[in-house]
């Protein structure tokens, strides 16, 4: 059975270490102890726990669950860099950096700027970007 220790857990899940510490102590996830005594969880445990947490209603993106395109990345924009045209949006979503070419008037027209709240909209080979307000 594979097991992971907290910091694995915590990285695989997009939280800190102390998350997880405290849904242990809560219940909502069981430790144990490896052979060199550090605290570990069940892999098969973390898995259900991590389609538990992608099926939460209540994201950060409140239309993600009215939408045909089905992965979404939350985060914050980190970067842009932009000509007469086209825009290199760059966002941070968890552990995962997302960037996307689209238009400079659409950067304008959703006002994304660095440490704006977006979503990266993923559907095939094309990648939408959709800011909050």
């Amino acid at each position: 059975m594979t097991q992971l220790r907290i910091s694995e857990a915590a990285s695989l899940l997009g939280v800190s270490d102390d998350t997880v510490r405290r849904w242990a102590e809560q219940g909502r996830l069981s430790l144990s102890q490896d052979a060199s005594g550090r605290q570990v969880v069940a892999g098969a445990q973390l898995a259900s726990l991590a389609q538990e947490l992608a099926s939460r209603t209540d994201a950060l993106d409140p239309a993600a669950g009215h939408r045909s395109a089905r992965n979404h990345f939350t985060g914050l924009v980190t970067k842009v860099t932009s000509d007469v045209v086209m825009s290199q949006v760059e966002l941070q979503c968890g552990p995962f950096r997302v960037v996307s070419l689209i238009s400079t008037e659409a950067v304008r027209e959703l006002g994304l700027e660095v440490g704006s709240l977006a979503t990266a909209v993923v559907k095939a080979t094309n990648v939408t970007v959709e800011a909050f307000r």
